[in-house]
């Protein structure tokens, strides 16, 4: 079996063009993007989901990498798989955006921690809902149902079909401000609470001005909080649910 080089070229560029944007994806996506991973890891899952998908994709043998339509659609397949995973990290900081509403509404905006997946600084209370958002994202087959968003898009946006649209830029800016709602309704129930507290400490302070209120106001907002934090568990799983169907619908109405 002879091999001419236009055949090797003909597969290498069919190869090259859903690399680049499914490498972009795991990239920039939480959990397969995460400081913890490797980067050969992800290069290889990477190359591994290209293999898998190649022979289901249109024929890109005629497009040239270095021709100035190939780099117009290098660039827009890296666009596309960023876009993909800032949409995931837009759902997971929504989480530690509610870790960080409820620490410091408790008294633990100091108690810090830093976060194994993107290398920075959040609270405790965040670490703690990301990790639970993390458990719950693959207990649900989240990153399958990400590859399964990823496979559509390549039919739904073809590698040579024109430029990505402008108003999906807009549509992202607005998802993000759908994204802070929900970190605001996570932490709500405990903001509430403690800001009830609060207030009963106020009028326990103007009742008895000689009580010490520093020391009795700390431990009981912060024994309150972690109350709350408890009771409010039940409702957590059905919430996280729901923000990650909205996130799924972004993408497939938008990417897809």
């Amino acid at each position: 079996m002879e091999l001419s080089v236009d055949e090797i070229i003909g597969w290498l560029t069919a190869f090259y063009w859903p690399f680049l944007r499914i490498s972009a994806l795991f990239m920039a996506t939480p959990v397969f993007g995460a400081r913890t991973v490797p980067v050969r890891i992800r290069i290889i899952l990477a190359l591994l989901v290209t293999l898998l998908l190649v022979p289901t994709l249109p024929d890109t043998t005629g497009l040239e990498p270095l021709s100035p339509a190939g780099l117009v659609i290098t660039a827009q397949q890296i666009l596309i798989g960023v876009l993909m995973g800032l949409t995931l990290h837009m759902m997971f900081a929504a989480l530690v955006m509610a870790g960080m509403i409820t620490a410091t509404t408790m008294g633990l905006g100091f108690a810090s921690t830093v976060d194994p997946q993107n290398g920075v600084q959040v609270t405790v209370l965040g670490q703690y809902y990301m990790i639970i958002a993390t458990l719950l994202f693959l207990s649900v087959d989240g990153h399958l149902l990400l590859l399964s968003v990823l496979a559509d898009s390549f039919v739904a946006i073809p590698l040579a079909g024109g430029l990505l649209p402008v108003e999906v830029l807009w549509n992202l800016v607005v998802f993000s401000a759908e994204m802070f709602l929900s970190a605001l309704l996570i932490a709500l129930p405990i903001m509430v609470g403690v800001l009830l507290v609060n207030l009963g400490l106020g009028v326990v302070t103007r009742a008895a001005p000689q009580l010490n209120i520093f020391a009795v106001g700390f431990p009981a907002t912060m024994l309150t909080g972690f109350v709350l934090v408890l009771l409010c568990q039940p409702l957590l799983s059905p919430l996280l649910m729901d923000l990650f169907s909205n996130t799924f619908d972004f993408l497939r109405l938008n990417l897809n």
